[in-house]
């Protein structure tokens, strides 16, 4: 259950940078503002809950993992971020750190 916790923690880690997103917007600021607190107290309780069996290390990392090729890939489909090979390769790289960090737990 405890990777469960944390793979729902990730998830929930794209949601606040989306929030700091929508924010930038004077209109929308408040609701920005708003969407990326409930993120991160969400998210940040699930990791907590994740931590209870999982070492602290492992678990940061998938979190961030989880959170930074997610975060990369709403960026590339909603807020027309670049999509360069580099950038590719990059997120490829931490995600096949996350799976290593399954793997070897």
């Amino acid at each position: 259950m405890a990777w469960m916790y944390l793979i729902i923690a990730g998830l929930l880690e794209i949601g606040w940078p989306i929030g700091l997103k929508i924010s930038q917007n004077a209109d929308t600021r408040w609701q920005g503002i708003a969407i990326a607190v409930a993120f991160l107290v969400a998210s940040g309780f699930m990791l907590w809950l994740a931590q209870r069996q999982i070492s602290m290390g492992t678990s940061y990392a998938v979190w961030t993992g989880i959170g930074a090729a997610g975060t990369f890939l709403v960026g590339i489909l909603f807020y027309n971020d670049a999509a360069t090979f580099g950038r590719i390769a990059g997120v490829l790289m931490i995600i096949s750190g996350v799976i290593t960090l399954k793997i070897s737990s």
